[in-house]
């Protein structure tokens, strides 16, 4: 039941517009010994003591102060930072931060409950260039696009203020802070709402495995970093040494944020595998429950999704089996084995996938690797997912990092057939599994996404560019594209002239149907995994998935072939009397050859003509 008043979650750190001209200032530091808070009010600089508590937290109030007037926090004196739970950075991450009075805002979403994971068809979206503007409000007129398209979810990539005017999100620093060059607290608060209003949920990726390279001054405020363990991006966020209780507040806190101030219907925790902790709750465990409980009160359904590429399921189980209970989380396999089936591929982690038993795998069991060794790793990794519903795999064909980490950032629009691009759009829609697009993807985007960044620090500029130069020789990938230059964020920008090609309309119109579909048939996402069968012809090309009972009794097929040879395949399916074909890739309206008319019945064999998929009703 909805609840109000002082039973909600409020944000007690930061600055608190309390009305009246009156802001109250609160920020975590045990490393400073004394702190104070300087209002830049133009003509009226005031520099204000802050009182400390026995937990190392100052705390001052205001008078005469209002909403738009900028601070720093002064410690020990001298060293001016803004403040880690700034709610807006206007001058980037270096400058001052902004008072923000989150009830500014009037939201007409009231009749908006959120969205079971079960109806969850993602489309992920970089603010920066999914429009020519860059920003939320730029998005806004797109949103007719994607519900056309069938999308029930937008997915935006971390939006928390980073270095700089690019970056694909995951250097944030300012973890409360909408990043100043997409908007302002107020137009995501807009976008947010439109998106309610179309029916469309919007889920946030936050990072909170680290912060970025520059700009993040949380070490000069306290212990939120820890030596014990180690990311790729160096020291790993303190959850369970010294004075962690603070540190976890501030993460937790951040995720109740989102879902408060900004009406965030599902959080992507980026990767969760580089989350370490090992208090007897775990941090992962413990957010999940209090976003739950806050979303109660809320009368909304909060999602909660890890992204992890070690294949270990303890994400999603349950409390009971010694999970932490998230909704779902991220299959990396799915992508992988199709990606090597569709490319024959085989640089870096796809030396480790080699057939469509691959893909039949990661399709019935949600992971290829679940304890067995990889050669890439040099080490079995993974668990099995047993028991698990498909629901709680988030699988896709393209992602940003699967596009952006490539050297050229080439999308597999480039890369493979027109008609193989087709069949795995019909294996991704019709998997039982939460299917994930990436932007552009619905009309074949023909646009690199690259790897982008804008740092001011010209040493870690060049390290960067010398870690990325690296990354891509190991690949064999050369004279890549150097992600500091502001040409390679540009050509990553959606190039939306294209949908008024004929090719990129029919790709259109078949990613809409097929999601069509998918919406009529209920059981679709919520199949257990004995409730579907999975079938892969290896020497053939082809693979099959039955649905037994799924279309008022009747069973649903769906055959994919990435065979070039057009050849009769004889029909996998138990029981199987004909076949009705309702969608096929090779319809003249996607594009294809065949003339669309009323749909085929077949009785035990079809025809596979080449790198095609053909969706039907078993009779």
């Amino acid at each position: 039941m909805k609840q109000t008043g002082t039973d909600l979650w409020k944000l007690d750190l930061g600055a608190t517009y309390l009305g009246e001209g009156t802001v109250r200032f609160k920020v975590w530091a045990p490393r400073a010994k004394e702190m104070s808070v300087k209002l830049l009010r133009p003509g009226d600089v005031r520099t204000l003591p802050m009182d400390r508590n026995k937990d190392g937290y100052f705390s001052c109030s205001a008078d005469h102060a209002l909403p738009g007037e900028q601070y720093f926090y002064v410690l020990d004196g001298g060293t001016h930072r803004p403040d880690p739970c700034s709610r807006f950075q206007a001058g980037g991450i270096h400058g001052p931060s902004t008072v923000i009075d989150p009830a500014a805002f009037s939201w007409t979403d009231s009749h908006w409950k959120g969205i079971a994971l079960s109806d969850l068809i993602l489309y992920e979206i970089h603010v920066g260039t999914f429009t020519p503007a860059g920003t939320f409000e730029a998005i806004t007129p797109h949103l007719t696009h994607l519900k056309e398209l069938g999308i029930t979810a937008v997915e935006l990539m971390p939006i928390a203020q980073f270095p700089g005017k690019r970056n694909w999100g995951y250097d944030g620093v300012d973890l409360f802070s909408v990043h100043n060059t997409y908007g302002s607290p107020e137009t995501l608060k807009k976008f947010v709402d439109a998106c309610h209003q179309a029916g469309i949920a919007v889920c946030l990726d936050v990072v909170y495995n680290h912060l970025g390279p520059e700009g993040n001054y949380l070490h000069d405020f306290g212990p939120y970093f820890t030596q014990r363990y180690h990311t790729p991006w160096g020291d790993a966020v303190n959850f369970d040494g010294s004075q962690n209780a603070e540190v976890r507040n501030f993460f937790i806190s951040n995720a109740l944020y989102w879902v408060t101030e900004y009406h965030i219907d599902a959080l992507r925790l980026d990767a969760a595998h580089m989350i370490f902790d090992q208090s007897q709750l775990h941090i992962l465990a413990e957010l999940n429950t209090r976003v739950k409980q806050e979303a109660e009160k809320l009368g909304r359904t909060v999602l909660v999704i890890g992204e992890s590429d070690i294949n270990d399921p303890v994400l999603i189980r349950t409390r009971a089996e010694g999970g932490y209970e998230l909704d779902g989380q991220w299959s990396d396999d799915f992508h992988h084995s199709l990606h090597t089936v569709l490319t024959g591929e085989k640089r870096g982690y796809y030396k480790d996938y080699s057939s469509l038993e691959d893909v039949a795998k990661a399709i019935k069991s949600g992971f290829v690797y679940d304890g067995k060794h990889s050669a890439f790793r040099g080490h079995a990794y993974g668990k099995p997912a047993g028991g698990i519903p498909g629901e709680k795999f988030i699988v896709c064909v393209q992602n940003h990092d699967h596009i952006g980490n490539r050297g050229y950032g080439d999308r597999l629009s480039t890369q493979i057939s027109f008609a193989a691009y087709k069949a795995a759009a019909a294996l991704l829609l019709m998997s039982p599994a939460t299917p994930m697009l990436f932007m552009g993807e619905e009309y074949g985007e023909h646009q690199p996404f690259h790897y982008f960044v804008d740092h001011s620090n010209t040493a870690l500029v060049k390290e960067v560019v010398s870690g990325r130069r690296a990354k891509c020789a190991a690949f064999d990938w050369h004279d890549v594209p150097n992600p500091t230059e502001d040409k390679v964020f540009l050509t990553s920008k959606l190039n939306w002239s294209l949908l008024a090609k004929r090719e990129h309309q029919c790709l259109f119109r078949l990613y809409q149907d097929l999601i069509r579909f998918r919406h009529s048939i209920p059981g679709l996402s919520r199949l257990n995994r004995k409730d579907f069968r999975v079938y892969a012809y290896e020497l053939a090309g082809w693979i099959a998935i039955e649905y037994p009972f799924a279309i008022n009794g009747a069973g649903l097929g769906v055959i994919v072939s990435f065979s070039k040879e057009t050849r009769e395949a004889e029909l996998p399916f138990q029981q199987c009397g004909s076949f009705e074909v309702l969608i096929d890739t090779n319809d003249i309206g996607y594009g294809g050859t065949k003339i669309k008319g009323p749909a085929q019945t077949a009785a035990s064999k079809v025809t596979l003509q080449g790198e095609h998929a053909l969706v039907g009703k078993i009779k």
